[in-house]
C-alpha cells in the first residue's frame, strides 16, 4: 500500500487540531505516517535540542540514532542546510550514518515552527532503493508545515 496524501493530511489535522505541544504532535505524524504505506520501515523525529545537535524524538520501527550532530549524516544535512535531503541509495550518500543496516533509501524534511526555525527534522527510512520520490516529499512537507507552523 502506499500513502493516500490527501487522506492522511485531512487524518492528521483531525488529530492535532488545537493541539500545540511539539512531542504530541511529533507522536501522532509518526504513527500516522509510518502506517499509511508500506515503503516507510523506519519513521521519526529528531529534535533539535542544541545548537548542532539533533536527539531521537518520537518513532517507529527499530531503534534509532540517539544522537545526530547537524555536521553528520543525512539528517544532519537536512538540518544544517535547511532542505529536504530526498537519498535514493544512502551508500553513495557521502556521511551517511547507518543507525539500521537494513536502510537502503531515505527521505529527511526539516520541520519548522511558526517563525521558520527548524525546530526538528522528520526522518523516513525505507529498507528498498529508491523508495521515495519528489511527490513524497511535497505531500510531506506540507503536511509538516501545516502541523508544526502553528506552534
Amino acid at each position: 500500500m502506499t500513502a493516500d496524501y490527501d487522506t492522511l493530511a485531512k487524518t492528521i489535522a483531525a488529530l492535532t487540531e488545537g493541539e500545540t505541544d511539539p512531542i504530541a504532535l511529533m507522536a501522532t505524524v509518526t504513527c500516522e505516517v509510518h502506517h499509511a504505506d508500506d515503503r516507510f520501515d523506519w519513521t521519526g523525529f529528531y529534535r533539535v535540542t542544541e545548537p548542532g545537535v539533533l536527539k531521537i524524538g518520537p518513532y517507529q520501527g527499530g531503534h534509532g540514532c540517539l544522537v545526530i550532530p547537524f555536521s553528520r549524516g543525512v539528517c544532519g544535512a537536512a538540518a544544517r542546510t535547511g532542505e529536504v535531503q530526498l537519498v535514493p541509495d544512502v551508500d553513495a550518500f557521502d556521511g551517511h550514518i547507518a543507525c539500521a543496516s537494513s536502510t537502503r533509501s531515505e527521505l529527511v524534511l526539516p520541520v519548522r515552527d511558526g517563525a521558520g526555525r527548524i525546530i526538528a527534522v522528520f526522518d523516513i527510512d525505507s529498507d528498498q532503493p529508491d523508495a521515495f520520490t519528489q511527490a513524497d516529499a511535497d505531500a510531506l512537507s506540507q503536511i509538516l508545515a501545516q502541523v508544526f507552523g502553528r506552534i
